[in-house]
């Protein structure tokens, strides 16, 4: 991963069995994205589901500052803390589950959002709110507890997120947010907001 200070990103991971297993993991998933996501970047959506998740970031300054390792090689701070957040996560699960190994099971991807920023950030928004619907978790967007739609909609008043950001980003109004958040996205649009893999 490799990121560029004040672009936006789509950034997530699958793994091939459950990732959170309980309320409490997902909360403290929550709690490591406070950790390690928001020092470099700002957060404009998440969703966190059973076996994956996804983030839509926008970078800081001081994501791009690159540190010298032990091995000469120079790594971004975003993606180094990105890397620890995920290691740290997987070993508490490991504990609690009494198992071994990676748990996600590719590398995280981060695609850039930049260009044509507008419809490609807007649907960015919707489909990672869409998912919980779509994979029939729930009935209503705003059921699913773990991601940012709640927020964006006034049932919650989190700090994760940088909302005003995100609407000057996707250019709708507040108060059609609700409504456009169900639009149906075509298999292509949604295909353009993931790496070529």
């Amino acid at each position: 991963m490799n990121f560029k200070e004040d672009f936006t990103y789509h950034v997530y991971n699958r793994s091939n069995e459950q990732v959170f297993y309980t309320r409490e993991n997902y909360l403290f998933f929550i709690k490591k994205l406070r950790i390690h996501i928001l020092p470099y970047s700002d957060i404009i959506a998440y969703c966190l589901m059973p076996n994956h998740f996804h983030l839509l970031i926008n970078v800081k300054k001081e994501a791009e500052k690159l540190i010298n390792s032990k091995d000469n090689i120079y790594t971004q701070e975003l993606a180094k803390s990105i890397g620890i957040m995920l290691s740290s996560y997987t070993q508490a699960i490991n504990r609690q589950q009494n198992r071994k190994g990676s748990l996600f099971s590719h590398q995280t991807k981060a695609k850039r959002l930049n260009f044509n920023k507008e419809e490609y950030l807007r649907n960015c928004v919707f489909y990672i709110h869409q998912n919980p619907k779509v994979a029939q978790l729930v009935d209503k967007i705003e059921d699913w507890e773990f991601s940012s739609f709640p927020d964006y909609i006034g049932f919650r008043n989190g700090t994760l997120l940088n909302k005003e950001l995100a609407y000057q980003f996707i250019n709708i109004d507040k108060k059609d947010f609700y409504n456009q958040s169900y639009t149906h996205l075509e298999d292509k649009k949604i295909s353009d907001l993931y790496e070529n893999e």
